[in-house]
This record gives C-alpha cells, sequence and structure tokens, in this order.
C-alpha cells in the first residue's frame, strides 16, 4: 500500500499509527504505536512522538525532540530545536509510576516554543503564544503572551504572524490590531 506521507528509511512508524496526508519524518525519528500525527507536519531528525501522543496539522518539529504521553499539540505549533517536554512531576527510575500518573501538556494552536525551552508537564500554553528560547514553563501561558526566563514569566504580547506587539496593540507586520480586556489578549474587530 502506498503511503500519502514520507518516511526516511532510517526512521521507524509502529503500527498501528496515524500519520496525515504530506507529513515528513525525518532522519533517525521514532512513531510509537498509537500515535496520532495531522495532515502536512514536518518531523525533523531524532523526533521521538511516544504512544498515544496527538500532533494536529502543519506541526513544526525541529531536531532532537521528544514528545511524551500525555503531551497534546494542536494545529501550527511550532516546536525549536532540543525543546524539552515532561510528563511525570516526580520521576524515580526505581519507582515507576506509569500513564496513570502523567500529567497533560496541551499546546494549544499556533504557539512556538523555542530552541532549548523546557515545558514542565500540567500545564497549557495558549493559542499564538511564543516561548523564547532557554526558557523554562512551570505555569499555564495566556494566548499570545511573549514568555522568557528561567522560570519563564510574560515580557510582552505577540501576534498571530508572530511579531511582538508593541503600544497601540497593532502589529507592523501584517496590520492586525489587538485589545486587553481583562488581562486577555483579543483580535479587535
Amino acid at each position: 500500500m502506498d503511503k500519502d506521507y514520507f518516511v526516511h528509511e532510517s526512521s521507524f512508524v509502529d503500527a498501528p499509527s496515524d500519520i496525515g496526508k504530506g507529513t515528513k519524518i525525518w532522519h533517525f525519528c521514532h512513531v510509537q504505536q498509537g500515535a496520532v500525527i495531522g495532515e502536512g507536519c514536518s518531523l525533523g531528525q531524532n523526533v521521538n512522538v511516544a504512544g498515544n501522543v496527538k500532533i494536529g496539522r502543519g506541526c513544526r518539529i525541529q531536531n532532537n525532540v521528544s514528545i511524551y504521553e500525555g503531551v497534546e499539540l494542536e494545529d501550527y505549533v511550532f516546536c525549536g530545536p532540543s525543546c524539552v517536554f515532561t510528563n511525570d512531576l516526580t520521576p524515580r527510575a526505581k519507582y515507576p509510576k506509569g500513564r496513570a500518573a502523567y500529567y497533560r501538556t496541551l499546546v494549544k494552536e499556533g504557539a512556538s516554543i523555542g530552541a532549548n525551552a523546557t515545558v514542565v508537564c500540567g500545564h497549557t500554553v495558549g493559542r499564538w503564544a511564543l516561548i523564547a528560547s532557554g526558557a523554562v514553563v512551570t505555569s499555564d501561558v495566556p494566548d499570545h503572551a511573549l514568555m522568557a526566563g528561567v522560570p519563564a514569566r510574560q515580557i510582552g504580547w505577540v501576534c498571530e504572524c508572530g511579531r511582538p506587539l508593541k503600544g497601540a496593540m497593532e502589529c507592523a507586520a501584517c496590520g492586525r490590531a489587538y485589545r486587553l480586556s481583562g488581562g486577555e489578549l483579543r483580535e479587535a474587530e
């Protein structure tokens, strides 16, 4: 049976798994049984997708990223090189707890996680949020938030197109306008 996605010969895709049309899985990747990957995704070199993980459409996962069980990526999420997800707050090699102890981590539509950033399990990264390289996310991230540091703190807001917003909350690149309401950023109508 012909596949409508690409898997490099050095990679492994365990059956059953569900991989969307046009997805590309590059060198030395492993997609484990039960994983679901949407259409048009790209998995860079040495990406591991654990069983029962769900990845939406159009996601870009750069080199050396492991997406563990309990993590879900919605559509158009970007994971920078060597970013890290966790799924257990108190791991012990001698006392493994298994999947019943995994915390859920949700990365919402369009969010970007920079190179070498860490997302500690049990949190949600909001829509179109931008996590700076090297940041450590230890709490929920609002939609459109620009987060940096260890632990990550909000240092601003970003447009859907990825540009930081300044002053009047209008994007100089794409023209979208935003308004703050109740501490949340929303696109102006």
